[in-house]
């Protein structure tokens, strides 16, 4: 079935200009620990291996790129830019997601500085007509304090923020609280997983709605 919808978007979508220009941006930092990392990064590679996903990043002819955060400083591109061409160029993708190594380990977490080193990433597609940050993470920023700083130079940029608040069970400040108050831009939106167990169902529909959206 997957394969005859690749070969089904290899003739359906023409050449044209890259509608949406992407960046996953995951959180790597102390809070996380292996277990959760695994989570992480073969939910990602699920809710991108999804049919409608699929058919979303190809009909957009999207470009992805995955970042991972963690403390100051402690920013990596781990997957360059892609263009989602064909359904096995998705697929592809996908798999070097769910198997792509950790970047950081044990740190702090540097949301702003995070925002920032994903915006950078824009420059490399300069084709694409809009830009957005996709950031997930399970706790607030505690190094670097750029958070709000990133946020306005990413709106002067014209580029959207929207977030994936983990939220684990048990007592502490709402993530998705604060995500909606200093981290997303205006017209972007929060979605909330409850533990990692729910991150790749919650990223599948976060998806589809940042590729069904005009304004992010």
């Amino acid at each position: 079935m997957l394969r005859a919808f690749g070969i089904a978007c290899l003739t359906a979508w023409p050449a044209m200009a890259c509608e949406t220009a992407l960046v996953l941006a995951i959180d790597v930092s102390g809070s996380i620990d292996s277990g959760d990392y695994r989570l992480q990064v073969e939910g990602l590679s699920e809710a991108l291996s999804d049919p409608e996903v699929i058919e979303a990043l190809v009909r957009g002819q999207v470009a992805v790129a995955v970042v991972q955060w963690s403390g100051s400083t402690q920013q990596a591109l781990s997957l360059s830019w892609q263009r989602m061409l064909s359904a096995e160029a998705v697929a592809l993708f996908a798999t070097r997601a769910g198997s792509m190594p950790r970047a950081f380990k044990g740190s702090d977490t540097a949301v702003g500085e995070g925002l920032r080193f994903a915006a950078a990433q824009f420059d490399a597609v300069p084709d694409c007509r809009r830009r957005v940050i996709d950031i997930s993470g399970d706790g607030q920023e505690n190094a670097g304090f750029t958070d709000a700083r990133a946020r306005s130079e990413a709106v002067a940029a014209g580029i959207a923020i929207n977030a994936i608040a983990i939220e684990e069970p048990g007592p502490g400040i709402p993530i998705t609280s604060y995500y909606r108050r200093w981290v997303i831009t205006h017209g972007g939106f929060v979605m909330t997983a409850r533990g990692l167990q729910d991150y790749a169902e919650t990223l599948r529909l976060k998806l589809l709605r940042e590729l069904a959206d005009p304004i992010g």
